[in-house]
């Protein structure tokens, strides 16, 4: 944007990815929103925001179930690069009040005029009644660089996972961002829509961790648990492609603050293990608020 500091509100996402703000990172996570439509300012701010999900999507892969979700985020940015962030999820209609709250900060930088990057590391708390598929893990180191070379912006990101489970995931995207020429209400708001494709590739041990956590979902069709050590862990462990999506999203924007609805379609390929996930549609709102 012309005016705010990189935000992203799981996201992530991720995805989940969702997809947690931190600028300009995780753009395949959703389990926190992401805001897509936003570009670096280099200054000290506050951000804070609200999201509600339609479903929970942690790399590429989702629950048995759907489910919905509202979070607050809060960030605060530096003018020389480093962020620290914190955020809140509630999975609504289940019975813990909050099932996760993620910590975490990190360093953005740029290396020319179209070349930038983040590096990361977050922390995942989660309530011991949470029953998203994210709830496997427990820390991400994150690494994601970003060129724009004027037709499209590509970010390759990387992702390291460890604690109750080990994973890696490299995220390929590339968006075009497009913004209004003109005026809605007033003479500062204007209208934003960054188009994007995602490719997830990696491991999904995180899966079988998951099954492993919550065998009473072995009742459920569409789960199916095996040993720890049997084929479908081993399957687990393999490098794959995971994912792929498309993502619209539109953004009202003001000064200080940013209203967006995004949509999302995700084709997750070689699904293995506990999850048989399908093809589905994924719907964000997001709000928030930056002080200078």
């Amino acid at each position: 944007m012309r005016y705010l500091s990189a935000l992203i509100f799981i996201l992530t996402c991720n995805a989940v990815n969702a997809a947690i703000p931190k600028p300009d990172l995780r753009a395949y996570r959703d389990t926190h929103a992401i805001s897509d439509t936003d570009s670096v300012v280099r200054k000290n701010s506050v951000s804070a925001g609200v999201t509600y999900g339609s479903d929970a999507l942690f790399f590429g892969r989702t629950g048995p179930i759907k489910y919905p979700f509202m979070t607050t985020d809060i960030i605060f940015n530096t003018k020389s690069g480093f962020f620290i962030y914190g955020s809140a999820l509630k999975v609504l209609g289940y019975k813990p009040l909050v099932d996760e709250i993620d910590l975490g900060g990190g360093y953005y930088y740029r290396l020319s005029k179209k070349f930038t990057g983040t590096v990361s590391y977050t922390r995942f708390i989660f309530n011991k009644e949470a029953n998203i598929i994210k709830s496997s893990a427990s820390n991400d180191i994150n690494w994601k660089n970003t060129l724009d070379w004027k037709y499209l912006k590509t970010s390759a990101t990387v992702d390291y996972l460890f604690g109750k489970s080990y994973d890696i995931f490299t995220t390929i995207s590339n968006s075009k961002y497009f913004e209004s020429s003109f005026n809605i209400f007033n003479d500062q708001d204007f209208l934003s829509i960054n188009p994007s494709v995602n490719l997830i590739f990696g491991t999904q041990n995180f899966v079988q961790r998951y099954t492993l956590d919550h065998q009473y979902w072995v009742e459920i069709d569409n789960i199916f648990l095996e040993n720890e050590n049997g084929r479908r862990a081993r399957a687990n462990a393999k490098f794959n492609m995971l994912n792929y999506s498309f993502k619209i999203p539109l953004a009202y924007n003001m000064p200080h603050y940013t209203l967006e609805a995004s949509y999302k379609y995700s084709i997750p390929v070689n699904v293995e293990g506990a999850l048989k996930n399908r093809r589905e549609s994924f719907f964000n709102f997001t709000f928030y608020y930056v002080f200078y």
